[in-house]
């Protein structure tokens, strides 16, 4: 498909099919992607005697994973937005500067991180709640992780100025190529080579530099309407400024599940232990297996939204709302009742150790029981993202995680006997406040958005 046709169809083609066909392939995308979370999980859950301390020690890496996905979020859910808004104006030039710009700045994130962590990340690995027993694993882990975070950075940051420009079949493939790699190479590395928990490290990270090499071939080709050009790679504060702002929000997002995994490890060892740590691993993934392909829904609007904005159609706007609001509620609430009436059935594909499964399986239920309800605030945030509401989007980001959600989890112990039910149920009480607000902040924010496009028009 050339960029004419998709730019017509992002501006005139009906909604609902157009949002299926640009989120199915994004959802795919995300659902493969998931794979690179959840499949060293898997494998390394599974290793004979070593299984549960190694996936929790795992576990403990997450803040660091966290941390390096939310700079690429930054920049890449910072400058795709605005590159589709200029795409929307006709400013195809402009668009072409925001890529460029961001492309540099990804590389410069990548090799600051990566020096960091080289240097911090042992001592920030005992901060997070390691333990003897758990740090042979989590260490060599994270080191090499970390040693690729080039590769991983440019993959998840410039794959999303693929799909803005509608080329979701491109932008899955490249996931594809990485998680086809990653499912093959695990086993390979880990059982094959005795590599353990450093062959998961490297068959990711590996994984992820064939997917960079997929999305640069394409960003430099012939099919592309934004390219990467040597011209245009000159950093321009202007450019960089407005990305970094409007990122802002999805960078909170993600950043503060760094910092919302170690709230919660930390208190989870002092009040349960290695067990209650592995029981939230365990969680976490389960939620994210549910909560992954349903934002690929809210990216698959994304360009959509953008691209309207730009040219001023609120009328287009509102109708994808309403349709990304109605699919992905409806999705969410499917996995959700799979996982409430068994729960036990998500867990054992993590863990075979009966302490592990007795009790994971009521803190998954209580850790994801209003959680039918955040496509609501997952709908918002990507609304207030492709509209370029910078600081709406980072006011919902930072209510949910760090003025509710991280107090609750060191306040709710004090009102509780069981204090691991506690840790656990600090997730659904800041979930329902959050959602809450997400609603009253929309109503009066795309209200106001709504409004400019139609005095501009």
């Amino acid at each position: 498909m050339n960029q004419t046709n998709v730019s017509n169809e992002l501006a005139a083609a009906p909604v609902g099919k157009l949002l299926f066909k640009l989120a199915v392939p994004t959802v795919i995308a995300q659902l493969v992607n998931l794979l690179y979370n959840i499949v060293d999980r898997i494998y390394i859950g599974h290793m004979p005697g070593t299984g549960s301390s190694a996936l929790t020690g795992i576990g403990l890496c997450f803040p660091i994973i966290y941390l390096i996905s939310a700079f690429s979020a930054l920049i890449g859910q910072g400058g795709a937005p605005r590159a589709a808004i200029c795409m929307g104006q006709n400013k195809t030039t402009e668009a072409n500067r925001i890529l460029n710009n961001c492309f540099v700045v990804l590389i410069i994130e990548a090799v600051v991180l990566s020096v960091f962590f080289w240097i911090f990340g042992e001592p920030l690995l005992w901060l997070f709640g390691c333990s003897e027993q758990t740090i042979v694993y989590a260490l060599p882990y994270m080191q090499i992780y970390v040693s690729g975070s080039i590769f991983v950075m440019l993959a998840l940051g410039l794959n999303l100025f693929i799909t803005t420009q509608g080329f979701t079949r491109f932008s899955m493939t490249s996931v594809l190529i990485g998680a086809g790699a990653n499912i093959i190479l695990d086993p390979i590395f880990i059982y094959g080579l005795h590599m353990g928990v450093r062959g998961a490290a490297l068959a990711t990270i590996i994984s992820q530099g064939l997917s960079c090499i997929w999305i640069l071939r394409f960003l430099t080709g012939k099919k592309t309407r934004l390219r990467l050009k040597k011209s245009d790679m000159h950093l321009e504060k202007r450019i960089v400024i407005p990305c970094l702002g409007l990122g802002l929000g999805p960078f909170v997002m993600q950043a503060t599940d760094a910092l919302l995994n170690i709230a919660f490890n930390s208190s989870l060892q002092h009040y349960g232990g290695d067990i209650a740590v592995g029981c939230m691993t365990i969680s976490s993934t389960i939620q994210q297996m549910v909560w992954i392909p349903v934002q690929g829904i809210g990216q698959g609007a994304q360009p959509i939204i953008s691209y309207n904005y730009g040219a001023g159609n609120a009328k287009r706007i509102r109708q994808t709302f309403k349709c990304m609001l109605a699919v992905s509620m409806t999705a969410l609430t499917v996995f959700w009742l799979f996982v409430q009436l068994s729960p036990t059935t998500f867990i054992r594909i993590f863990s075979n150790s009966e302490e592990i499964i007795a009790t994971a399986g009521w803190t998954l239920r209580v850790y994801m029981a209003v959680f039918c309800m955040f496509s609501i605030q997952m709908s918002v945030q990507q609304t207030f993202t492709a509209l370029g509401k910078a600081k709406a989007s980072l006011f919902i980001a930072c209510l949910r995680k760090i003025i509710l959600l991280i107090p609750l989890i060191f306040i709710l112990p004090h009102f509780f006997d069981n204090k691991v039910f506690a840790v656990f149920l600090a997730e659904p009480v800041s979930d329902t406040i959050s959602i809450t607000a997400s609603i009253i902040t929309f109503r009066i924010v795309f209200k106001k958005a709504m409004q400019s496009i139609s005095k501009s028009a």
